[in-house]
C-alpha cells in the first residue's frame, strides 16, 4: 500500500500506459480501487462469497481468469469519473479496512478450490502479490523501477495466494513473480514489452 501511495503521489501523467497493456493509469487507479473494495467483501462474506463460489466450480484455469478478467472491466466501466489520485485514496480506505479485519480472520476459511482449502491468511497472499505487482506497474507507468524488499515472501505468498497460476522457473524471484504474472522485466513506457505467461 505505502509503494503504491508513493507512486501515485508521483504520478503526473494518468494517461500514461502502463504494463498492464489494457489499461492506462488511470484505469490501473480504478482497478486498485475495486480490487481493495472486493477483497474486503470477500472477506467480510467468507466462506460464501462471490470469489468462493467461482473458485468452486470445476472449471479449467483459463475459464477462471477469463471470469475475472470480465469482471475487472465490468467495474472499472461503472466506476464514478474520478481522478487517479481519487481512485487510490478509495483503494487506501478499503485495503485499510481489510487490514484491519484480516488479523481476527486469518485461519477462518476463505474458498476451497479443486478440494484445498484456503484461508483468509492463504488470500492475504493473492493481495499481497497483487498490489506488489501493481505498484511496479505504476513505477514503470511513471519511468520509475521498484523491487519488494522481500521477493521471496512474495514466491511463498504466491503459492498458496494463487493457486491456480504456476511459478515461472526464473532464479532471481522477482523476476519469478513478474514472468509469472505476464509481466517482462524489461517493460519501459517508450519500449512496451510483454512476457508470455509460462503454463
Amino acid at each position: 500500500m505505502a509503494a503504491i501511495r508513493q507512486f501515485a503521489a508521483r504520478c503526473d501523467d494518468w494517461d500514461a500506459p502502463t504494463p498492464c497493456s489494457e489499461w492506462l493509469a488511470i484505469d490501473l487507479a480504478g482497478h486498485l480501487r475495486c480490487v481493495a473494495e472486493n477483497h474486503l467483501e470477500y472477506l467480510q462474506d467468507a466462506p460464501d462469497s462471490r470469489l468462493a463460489k467461482l473458485f468452486a466450480q470445476d472449471i479449467a484455469t483459463a475459464v477462471l481468469i477469463r471470469q475475472q478478467a470480465r469482471q475487472n472491466a465490468a467495474e472499472l466501466a461503472v466506476l464514478p469519473p474520478e481522478s487517479g489520485r481519487e481512485r487510490i485514496m478509495s483503494f487506501t480506505v478499503s485495503a485499510d479496512a481489510y487490514l484491519d479485519l484480516m488479523a481476527d480472520a486469518w485461519e477462518k476459511t476463505h474458498l476451497i478450490h479443486r478440494g484445498t482449502k484456503y484461508t483468509v491468511g492463504d488470500h492475504v497472499g493473492s493481495a499481497c502479490v497483487e498490489w506488489h505487482l501493481h505498484a511496479w506497474d505504476l513505477a514503470r507507468a511513471i519511468g520509475e523501477d521498484y523491487r519488494p524488499a522481500d521477493p521471496e515472501l512474495l514466491v511463498a505468498a504466491w503459492a498458496w495466494g494463487v493457486p491456480h497460476l504456476p511459478l515461472s522457473r526464473e532464479s532471481d524471484p522477482w523476476i519469478r513473480v513478474l514472468r509469472s504474472s505476464g509481466r517482462s522485466q524489461d517493460w519501459r513506457r517508450d519500449r512496451p514489452v510483454r512476457a508470455r505467461r509460462r503454463r
